[in-house]
Order: C-alpha cells, then sequence, then structure tokens
C-alpha cells in the first residue's frame, strides 16, 4: 500500500538496443474474447478499428520533451519493480486476466521503451505499436468501458516535532501491536476523540510522529498517505503510509455533498477546505465518518512512492485496484485534466496519456476507478481537486 488518495474528493537492465530502423518482432495470433468473458473479466482485447489514439504530449518538443523524460523514468521505475521477487509474489497472488504475465508485462515495456527512444518518427512510432502490441481496455463500473477519473498529490505542510499552542494536531506511527487488536479496531473518534485532541487518553499515546497546524490538514495527510514536512526547526521531514486500521474508506467530499453542504458540480479540494474555513465546527461532524486511520514513518527525504514500492511520477502514475489491473504495467488513458489557460486559470482539457499503474488507494476499487498522481505541493494540489471525469483505460501488451 502507498499513497492513499483523495479519491473523488478530490537503471535499466535487459534492453536490447536498437539503432534508427525499428524491426518488428513476430506476431501472435489474434486473441478472441467471447461475450460472456468480456460481462466478468476486468479487461477485454479491443479490435484494431476501436483503440485510442496517440499520446501527442511525447512527441510535441521532439526526443528531450520533458513528457518523453517523464514517460521514460515511470517506466524504469516499473521494470525496476517487475525484476524483483516482490513483484513475482504479486503475480502470484493476484488473478489477472488469461495471458497476462509478469514476464509479459516486462518484455512490454521494454519494447515500447525501444521504441520511444529509437522511432524517426510518431508516424512510425505509431505503427509500430498498433502492429506489435494489444490492446486491452478495461470494462468500467457500467461493463461498456466508462472509468471514472480522480487526481491525488503530496501535500506539503508546516509542522513541528513537538507540540506548542500553534502545533497541536499529531500523525502517528503505526501502534507496534496493530496486528494484534481486537476486530473491530477502534474507530476514529475512538481513537482520538471528535475533536481530534483526546489521543493521549488511548491507544495512540506516545505514538505522535509529527505536529501539524490545522486539523483538516493532519487529516488530508492521512487522506493523501504521504507528505513533505518544513518542520519550525528549519528541516524538512517526509512521511509516507506505514499502516490504517481496518474500515473501509469514506470520502469527506461525498459526505459533504450528501449533506447538501456542496452541490456535487462544485466539488473540489478547494472548495472543501474553503467550507471548513468557514465551518470550523462541522470538523467534529464530518471527520469522524471516515472511520479508517493511517499511520506513517519516516521516508528519509524519499520522493513520493506508490504501493509498488518505486517513486510515482507526475502525470504519468495512476493508482488502480491491483486485484484486477496488472501491477506496473503500460496503460493507456483517455480523460480530462486541468491545465492553466491564458488567463492562469484552470480548465480541462481532453488528454490522451501514456503511463504506469503503480499505485493503489483505499477507494480505488473495482474496473471502472483510477486516481492519477499529480505531483506534490499546491499547484498540484489544486489541480488533483478538480479532476473528477469519466474516461477510459487501456493496457498495452507485446502480442
Amino acid at each position: 500500500m502507498g499513497i492513499v488518495k483523495w479519491n473523488g474528493f478530490w537503471g535499466l537492465t535487459g534492453v536490447v538496443l536498437l539503432g534508427a530502423a525499428l524491426p518488428a518482432i513476430p506476431q501472435a495470433k489474434p486473441e478472441v474474447q467471447s461475450q460472456s468473458a468480456k460481462a466478468s473479466k476486468p479487461l477485454v482485447v479491443v479490435q484494431l478499428s476501436d483503440r485510442p489514439g496517440m499520446d501527442e504530449q511525447i512527441w510535441g518538443q521532439g526526443k528531450r520533451s520533458s513528457d518523453r523524460r517523464a514517460l521514460l523514468t515511470a517506466i524504469d521505475h516499473s521494470l525496476r519493480y517487475l525484476q524483483t521477487a516482490r513483484a513475482a509474489k504479486d503475480y502470484r497472488r493476484y488473478s489477472m486476466a488469461a495471458g497476462i504475465t509478469r514476464q509479459r508485462i516486462e518484455r512490454s515495456l521494454q519494447r515500447f521503451r525501444q521504441l520511444l527512444l529509437y522511432a524517426r518518427s510518431p508516424a512510425e512510432f505509431q505503427a509500430a505499436i498498433e502492429r506489435e502490441f494489444t490492446f486491452y481496455q478495461a470494462t468500467g463500473k457500467d461493463g461498456q468501458g466508462t472509468v471514472v477519473f480522480t487526481g491525488y498529490f503530496e501535500p506539503v505542510h508546516l509542522a513541528s516535532r513537538s507540540p506548542d499552542r500553534q502545533f497541536r494536531y499529531p500523525i502517528y506511527r503505526q501502534p507496534p501491536d496493530l496486528t494484534s487488536w481486537k476486530h473491530p479496531h477502534p474507530t476514529r473518534s475512538q481513537l482520538e476523540g471528535l475533536d481530534g485532541l483526546q489521543f493521549s487518553q488511548g491507544k495512540l499515546r506516545g505514538l505522535e510522529l509529527v505536529w501539524l497546524r490545522d486539523r483538516l490538514e493532519a487529516y488530508l495527510i492521512q487522506v493523501q498517505g504521504s507528505a513533505r514536512l518544513h518542520l519550525s526547526d528549519g528541516t524538512t521531514m517526509t512521511v509516507g503510509y506505514a499502516g490504517h486500521t481496518n474500515y473501509p474508506y469514506t470520502s469527506l467530499g461525498k459526505e459533504l455533498v450528501k449533506a447538501g453542504k456542496i452541490r456535487q458540480e462544485e466539488l473540489s479540494l478547494s472548495a472543501v477546505i474553503q467550507y471548513f474555513q468557514n465551518n470550523p465546527a462541522d470538523l467534529d461532524v464530518y471527520l469522524p465518518r471516515n472511520q479508517r486511520f493511517v499511520f506513517f514513518k519516516e521516508t528519509g527525504g524519499m520522493p513520493a512512492t506508490g504501493s509498488l514500492g518505486v517513486p510515482v511520477t507526475p502525470e504519468r502514475s495512476i493508482a488502480t485496484d491491483k486485484s484486477l489491473f496488472p501491477p506496473g504495467a503500460l496503460a493507456l488513458i483517455q480523460t480530462q485534466i486541468p491545465y492553466p489557460n491564458e488567463a492562469g486559470q484552470l480548465a480541462q482539457h481532453p488528454v490522451t496519456r501514456y503511463v504506469l499503474d503503480q499505485d493503489t488507494g483505499g477507494a480505488i476499487q473495482g474496473p471502472g476507478r483510477v486516481d492519477i498522481f499529480m505531483g506534490t505541493g499546491k499547484v498540484a494540489g489544486d489541480r488533483a481537486g478538480l479532476i473528477n471525469s469519466a474516461g477510459k483505460l487501456y493496457y498495452l501488451l507485446l502480442k
């Protein structure tokens, strides 16, 4: 488990270098899926005529574009994961679609990387992708391919290693005896009180890792699952997910919508923050509704890391349900992502982007949910909080 999501609220080995030309690899027989298989499986093979278009951003500025470098970085992270004993265990544990193996995922990434580096033109690259890769589409929440996309990010906050009148709200280390806690686990309100300040009276006493100024900030770190903290002593601390209590995740934003506090079409991270700034007493009402409680550990300055144990790359890493979709695999998404317009305001733009499936989250469940990692800090948070669109998800595997 890596970064926990806002969810609706919010060195390569084994690569054979090619020259300028792109030799084709032998093609396997087309894979055919019956209508009954479509109804029961999270992934189905799509025909050539139904495949999505190209990720134009990797070609916009030539081979040294930042988008292409980010994609190559994400690919290398997945390849590093796929070559581990952990990946071998993960692929034995998960029930994937027929023919989707760790070895095939690894070969697919290696070949895609070669094509990305050595294609002489976008047309040559796209032709090779069409010729050599099978596209598997997620059946989505409706069985027809509809996938809901949201965004997440790594927040940056001010914090203190010790409490005072300003810094009163801690995040916590994982209890050493968490695995022996009786079920059901204590709820959020039982652990820290309705006001978030009763933690010293129960199981959290002595587990305080670092202290925040604002209760909602401390809560949002639990939702995001990691954070970069600027400490009052002038140092920096990074924290990452360590564990959680045995409860399902409940979206704070959705609870506010259900209560009529925020309209669904206006729901965003900034809208939720603004609501609680105007109504601070309501924190005692709505935060305890998410009974899942998340624990942390110091990560020594590591970048934001996903559930596979490798860093996640802004706009090139996604989180999905890892019981359904292949860890570390190459995917292609079609959805909307906000970008600044000429006036400096964030506006939605349709995108088709290659991404790597490198994370998961408590509310990312089923074949119809994807979370896109948007980066670190306020701007990334503003953009992540605005992502809430339907789209499509495909996986690319060598034939």
